[in-house]
């Protein structure tokens, strides 16, 4: 058996090479390697990045040295450093770009607020103007993994939340014509995978569970960023959007007025503006 390489740990001196790896947002990339080779190409030091993203190796002997970063799911660098008389170099901030130049937050758990997103759904009606509606009560999770294409997100709806601005509508919405809340009164959608599509979209692959049927479905998302709150968190942005066929759940109810025109569009469009928090459960209220 081979023995895999063996990494230092951050030694806690004032010497030697100093460093801080981040992401292009700012973001400590814990657990970064740094490999610092000497002109002859011969490795000198290898650390590990502490949960700080910071890096400081044993003292160097003075002289040039090439240092190359790399970390799960971010492209590598490499810079130079120039060791002075007392065996310090100091590099400041190191920034890695996701692989494929796209960014999400830092890995972790980020739990959805519901008090600041919105799930909601809109239909044709008549074929002229579109009905709105949304989703009042929700929740979910967000796993940001070290690889991006790794990450997941689960979220459940309770279906008989539905609100177009119009009761007798509702009613109808919730009845077995269509959501059907008392047999099903969860709608739920769990991702099966996540892959790029360009800086800051992605495209969500996962199965929805919507009046008991289990479909694909894909959203197409943007990570809009995060930011500090003011009760002491951190928050992440994201919108996402899709289409949704009501035949596909056995929503065919419908009517049909003159000249074949339904009062009911045959498609939703599902449009998700959703705020997480950092963590594994939301701050008390």
């Amino acid at each position: 058996m081979h023995s895999s390489p063996h990494v230092e740990t951050t030694p806690a001196r004032t010497r030697g090479l100093h460093a801080l790896v981040r992401s292009k947002d700012g973001w400590a990339v814990e657990h970064a390697i740094v490999t610092v080779t000497d002109m002859s190409g011969h490795q000198v030091a290898r650390v590990l990045a502490d949960a700080d993203g910071a890096v400081v190796t044993e003292p160097l002997k003075p002289g040039v040295y090439t240092v190359v970063v790399t970390a799960a799911g971010y492209s590598p660098i490499a810079s130079t450093a120039i060791a002075t008389a007392s065996g310090t170099a100091d590099l400041g901030t190191l920034a890695l770009s996701r692989t494929g130049g796209v960014e999400l937050p830092p890995p972790g758990a980020w739990t959805i607020d519901p008090a600041h997103s919105t799930i909601a759904a809109t239909a044709q009606h008549l074929g002229l103007s579109p009905v709105h509606g949304r989703f009042s009560e929700f929740g979910g999770r967000i796993d940001i993994a070290a690889t991006a294409e790794a990450s997941t997100v689960a979220a459940e709806i309770r279906a008989a939340s539905i609100d177009t601005g119009n009761g007798m509508r509702d009613d109808h919405l919730r009845s077995a014509d269509f959501l059907d809340v008392d047999r099903h009164p969860t709608i739920a959608y769990r991702s099966a995978g996540l892959s790029a599509t360009g800086s800051g979209r992605w495209t969500v692959h996962g199965e929805l569970v919507l009046c008991g049927i289990t479909r694909t479905v894909d959203l197409d998302l943007r990570y809009l960023g995060t930011g500090p709150d003011p009760w002491g968190g951190m928050r992440a942005a994201f919108r996402a959007v899709t289409e949704l066929h009501r035949e596909d759940f056995a929503m065919t109810f419908n009517q049909v007025v003159q000249a074949g025109i339904s009062v009911i569009g045959a498609t939703l469009k599902v449009e998700l503006d959703i705020q997480a928090v950092r963590g594994e459960s939301l701050p008390p209220a």
